[in-house]
């Protein structure tokens, strides 16, 4: 899986971990280079309180455009630091 934006990969996996509809790419798999920590939080009943980053190519700034979760609950313990994507992203096989 892949997921680009503005015709960047930003992450690039074969182990993603997809929950809710969502493809969750593991730390290793981004490029870090795109991503600018961001002070956005969002809860969660199940999977708990959600950090996100600013993806940013070539200037162009996609503000919260992935989240992770540093300290999930229990039930999405299997997604800890995984990041997952949307406002425009594209994620593909």
């Amino acid at each position: 899986m892949k997921a680009i934006w503005k015709g960047k990969v930003l992450a690039e996996s074969n182990n993603t971990k997809v929950v809710e509809g969502n493809h969750y790419f593991p730390p290793g798999a981004i490029h870090g280079e795109y991503f600018k920590d961001s002070d956005t939080h969002t809860q969660c009943a199940w999977k708990g309180t959600a950090s996100y980053y600013d993806v940013v190519v070539n200037g162009n700034v996609n503000k919260d455009a992935a989240w992770y979760y540093p300290d999930p609950l229990d039930a999405a313990k299997e997604i800890k630091d995984y990041i997952a994507f949307w406002h425009g992203v594209e994620v593909i096989e």
